[in-house]
């Protein structure tokens, strides 16, 4: 049978790179640390836990399709309304409704060379052509993005902070992004690790969505608070944003155990703020002990570090297959331009003090 004999897909989805999620498994070894997806170590609250078990015992009912509690829970939470939020199947269901919505064939996509990888994926899936921007110093650069919008420029995706370098931009500088921008480009604010910056220049854009009608911000509850496993994500926009998005996303996009989990989650500040302190305190640490080790640290806002091997004698794959033998799973990262680097989730005090000690050992080096 011949490729003709059979149905295709469309132009260029062949063209598109899978992403590649974090290594989950350690063969052989008793003891495994997952540190390569950016979860968080303490779980989620155990009133989201609670929510969603009492959910499951009404599995046969369909969810709200408005996810009407999800969104009052977040309004709350945030100052929000919630006729403004709209809540999705992750924040990954958010990025691509939008491609699918404002992106066609010929039009661009834009973000940074190492932004989160979905967004070439979505751009390609909406026909549309990708446009990478170089960065500054592992930062996103304003002036560079704004020399890449053309007129075929639709969307400028900037992820803030920034996955897998864990850098930001001043809230000041996403505002003089959006001022040279033409309104007829939408700028998507991914903030997904927003709720561990404790920096005064950082927002996550909020008042920049309130204020305009070609902004929108996306969120996560797969961070901070824990519910990667129940995917859910949202995002907070103009109405006309939304009124586009509502008539393309699936009627029930986010599943019941996933509402009632999300509405409690947020709604226990307690445990957010444990979680952003641990996260404090060992990403500070963390840093501070490999740059001891004599490896390059992104300085990171986020719960993730990068960390580099050039010049350390050794690769970051070495690494990573020394690791690995130990339990200790990381994030290969050459994907997004760093084939010499890794991306450390930070984890439990064990994991945190596993991995330093680990690595002082591949260097020859005292922990």
């Amino acid at each position: 049978m011949t490729q003709i004999d059979r149905p295709q897909p469309n132009p260029g989805v062949m063209d598109i790179s899978a992403y590649v999620p974090g290594r989950e498994h350690a063969p052989g070894v008793a003891r495994v640390y997952k540190l390569s997806s950016n979860e968080t170590p303490l779980g989620a609250s155990p009133a989201a836990i609670e929510a969603a078990r009492k959910v499951l015992e009404r599995a046969e009912m369909y969810p709200d399709g408005q996810s009407l509690a999800l969104r009052e829970a977040i309004g709350a939470a945030h100052g929000l309304n919630p006729a403004n939020i709209l809540c999705t199947n992750g924040s990954d269901e958010a990025l691509a409704l939008l491609a699918q919505t404002y992106l066609g064939a010929g039009d661009e996509g834009v973000f940074t060379e190492h932004g989160f990888l979905v967004y070439r994926i979505y751009i390609q899936a909406a026909g549309a052509v990708p446009v990478v921007v170089r960065e500054k110093d592992e930062r996103a650069d304003v002036d560079a993005i704004l020399a890449a919008v053309t007129d075929r420029t639709r969307i400028v995706f900037l992820a803030n902070p920034n996955n897998p370098t864990g850098t930001y931009i001043p809230f000041e500088e996403v505002r003089r992004l959006h001022a040279g921008l033409p309104k007829r480009v939408l700028l998507v604010v991914d903030a997904a690790y927003a709720e561990y910056v404790r920096r005064n220049d950082y927002e996550a854009g909020v008042e920049l969505v309130a204020e305009n009608e070609n902004v929108v911000m996306t969120r996560t509850f797969s961070k901070i608070h824990g519910l990667a496993g129940l995917r859910i994500g949202w995002l907070y926009g103009p109405a006309h944003v939304l009124d586009a998005l509502n008539r393309v996303r699936g009627p029930f996009n986010v599943n019941a155990a996933a509402i009632a989990a999300g509405a409690a989650a947020i709604a226990d500040r307690g445990h957010v703020r444990k979680a952003a302190d641990h996260n404090e305190h060992w990403v500070g640490w963390v840093t501070d002990e490999l740059t001891r080790l004599g490896l390059r640290v992104t300085p990171s806002v986020g719960n993730f570090v990068l960390v580099h091997f050039d010049g350390s004698g050794r690769t970051a794959p070495e690494a990573d297959d020394f690791l690995i033998a130990r339990g200790y799973i990381l994030r290969r990262v050459a994907g997004y331009g760093f084939p010499n680097a890794l991306r450390m989730t930070i984890g439990s005090e064990e994991a945190n003090r596993g991995v330093v000690a680990a690595l002082a050992e591949l260097l020859g080096r005292r922990a």
